[in-house]
């Protein structure tokens, strides 16, 4: 993994972490439901971007060296294997 895409993923990652804690705290105090699902939706966004993250590294390392080498096939199946993951959301 690229070390700049770690360093932002691992970030990411610690938010995500404190996110789901909050949501944890906020079930165990009983907190208006609302203000529950509006961190729920908080720490889906930050997947989100998490999963952008690790897109953008691999399209840019792995998917690369795959069409320089000529494999240009299978590139082509793993984007759209997570072309269609992305469609599931």
């Amino acid at each position: 993994m690229r070390r700049q895409i770690k360093k932002k993923v691992l970030r990411r990652l610690q938010i995500i972490k404190g996110q789901v804690n909050g949501l944890e705290r906020m079930v165990d105090d009983e907190k208006y439901c609302i203000d529950i699902i509006t961190q729920s939706s908080a720490v889906r966004q930050a997947l989100s971007g998490f999963e952008n993250l690790i897109l953008e590294n691999h399209l840019a390392s792995h998917v690369v060296e795959q069409v320089k080498l000529g494999q240009k096939s299978k590139a082509m199946r793993e984007i759209l294997s997570v072309y269609k993951l992305s469609q599931r959301k």
